[in-house]
């Protein structure tokens, strides 16, 4: 690795499993100090013990994102930790309910606008006001969706917190870019993970048709999404905001 993050303080929302622990992972391996913060009590740890073992720093914070005081807490826990913030991966997510819009419940449609829009929201402002407060800039990055810039069958409430991700995005971005915080947004395609295997199982979808859909022939790897990730929050992309950046083996482009 290049070290392009080192000495820096990154927070990783959602980094038990998949893209968030792969994004972790990796933006250990270029240097940073890792928070780890997820819901996800027994994977979380694991994804910093695993950082610890090759040499790296890094904690777990137990944060639900939908909640502001929670948010609000990890970042100043951060700080209080490691001294300073310079960048966040705000990956935590969930899929929802994948059914039209008359099976689909309020309930569902509350619950995906929570935790996928709202979670990124209270991150932004949290993290903003800390950045801000510290006068040294900094860079953050959202996880949308390609369902964040086209629409999916099916994934109405999904596709609306995704498309809600993508508008922050580029609306905090105007608002902070001359404090020097940079704020962007990964939109991965259909990559290997447990919401996706979920779909494959238990949505009755086949991982063939989603492989049809994919001009590359396969799915992509979390480790893709971490490599994009890394380099939206390390300089190399310091002229880079207000970006929602496909991640998807040229899925859109069709």
């Amino acid at each position: 690795m290049s070290g392009k993050l080192a000495g820096k303080v990154i927070i990783v929302t959602g980094g038990s499993t998949g893209i968030g622990r792969a994004a972790a992972l990796r933006c250990a391996a270029e240097g940073a100090k890792v928070v780890v913060a997820d819901v996800n009590t027994v994977d979380a740890p694991a994804t910093v013990e695993e950082i610890t073992r090759a040499g790296g720093a890094a904690r777990f914070i137990k944060t639900n994102v939908a909640d502001g005081n929670e948010v609000r807490d990890m970042v100043a826990a951060t700080v209080e930790a490691y001294g300073r913030l310079d960048g966040a991966f705000n990956n935590a997510g969930i899929e929802g309910a994948f059914t039209n819009i008359m099976k689909m419940s309020e309930a569902d449609f509350d619950r995906t606008i929570a935790v996928n829009l709202r979670g990124a929201w209270l991150c932004l402002k949290y993290q903003i006001e800390q950045l801000v407060s510290q006068g040294t800039g900094g860079s953050l990055v959202s996880t949308a969706s390609v369902a964040g810039l086209i629409g999916t069958r099916g994934a109405s409430a999904y596709c609306a917190s995704k498309h809600g991700v993508v508008g922050i995005t580029k609306s905090v971005a105007l608002e902070f870019a001359r404090k020097k915080i940079r704020v962007n947004a990964v939109c991965p395609g259909v990559i290997r993970t447990a919401m996706v295997q979920r779909l494959i199982e238990e949505g009755g979808v086949k991982e063939e048709y989603l492989v049809g859909q994919e001009p590359m022939d396969r799915l992509g790897e979390p480790r893709e999404i971490a490599d994009a990730v890394a380099w939206l929050l390390s300089e190399e992309s310091s002229f880079v905001t207000g970006v929602a950046l496909p991640v998807d083996g040229g899925y859109i482009a069709q």
